[in-house]
């Protein structure tokens, strides 16, 4: 069995070009105006899709979170009324699907509750991510996973254990899983890159990205070096922004470059196979005094 996945008309595996993911999420701060800046800015740096998160707030949040107060750019207001003020609406995601079908690229979205599961429905979107705060929670894999869509799924904060389990609920027919640390932002003491060899070797059918929280780019190609078919960060216009993702989020100009190297990491990987090129030659003859040859 090849490990690799069709999400929309793109295959994604081993053999295939990185699938880049630009993580708006909720860094547009509930403004559509942002997220279709946000958009453009993923098209002009080359990446796949683009990705948000989609709630329902009053079943997302957590009931001891929920009265929590907060200062926000709305003032002090509850938790829970803030997960509100970053939610779109189906006009909004409607605006977001029809921008993105005119810009050419994918979008899909992290459903974090059942009934954002049911609300994603009504859009054509390649798959859903299961985010990593809901690695464990089986009933909305299962929710997700009956409408016969693609999943990736994420592993941050996960023991293998709970890795294990996920994915045998999920299946692993059309599954990514992501290697990630949520820490945002994430230090490279605590990135663990060689994860994704390790799941490689645990999950040998499944295509394994990752989604990476560090500051910086370079950790983000070695992860594709390694084996990563899937890379997924965070894009803000200016990480200045309000909002707890955009310190560990990358600007317009960074992800340009991200996506640059990735495509120069995988150019140079080659083949592993040992060989004279014809580019070398000239040096060759130039260069090299003694030439025996047994």
């Amino acid at each position: 069995m090849a490990r690799e996945i069709k999400l929309g008309k793109q295959l994604v595996g081993d053999g295939h070009p990185a699938y880049v993911i630009a993580e708006i999420g909720i860094n547009h701060n509930g403004d559509i105006e942002t997220a279709i800046q946000m958009i453009d800015a993923a098209v002009h740096a080359g990446v796949n899709a683009v990705k948000f998160q989609k709630r329902t707030p009053d079943v997302a949040t957590p009931p001891e979170q929920q009265k929590q107060m907060r200062e926000t750019p709305w003032g002090y207001i509850t938790y829970l009324e803030y997960r509100h003020k970053v939610e779109f609406n189906e006009a909004q995601y409607r605006a977001i699907d029809q921008h993105c079908k005119e810009k050419g690229i994918a979008w899909m979205v992290s459903v974090w509750d059942e009934p954002a599961v049911d609300f994603m429905e009504k859009f054509d979107t390649p798959a859903y991510k299961i985010p990593s705060a809901s690695l464990t929670d089986h009933k909305l894999i299962k929710h997700a996973r009956a409408t016969g869509m693609p999943l990736i799924l994420s592993s941050g904060m996960s023991t293998m254990e709970q890795i294990k389990k996920s994915v045998g609920i999920a299946g692993e027919k059309d599954l990514v899983l992501m290697h990630c640390t949520s820490t945002y932002p994430c230090e490279p003491e605590e990135l663990n890159l060689k994860m994704v060899e390790t799941l490689r070797r645990e999950f040998p059918k499944l295509p394994i990205g990752y989604s990476g929280h560090e500051v910086g780019l370079v950790p983000s190609a070695v992860a594709v070096a390694l084996g990563a078919c899937m890379v997924e960060r965070h894009l803000t216009l200016d990480r200045a922004m309000w909002g707890s993702d955009q310190a560990a989020s990358v600007e317009p100009g960074g992800f340009e470059r991200l996506v640059k190297y990735i495509r120069v990491s995988e150019a140079s990987l080659g083949d592993g196979v040992k060989k004279v090129y014809e580019s070398e030659k000239a040096s060759m003859k130039k260069l090299r005094r003694v030439n025996n040859e047994e």
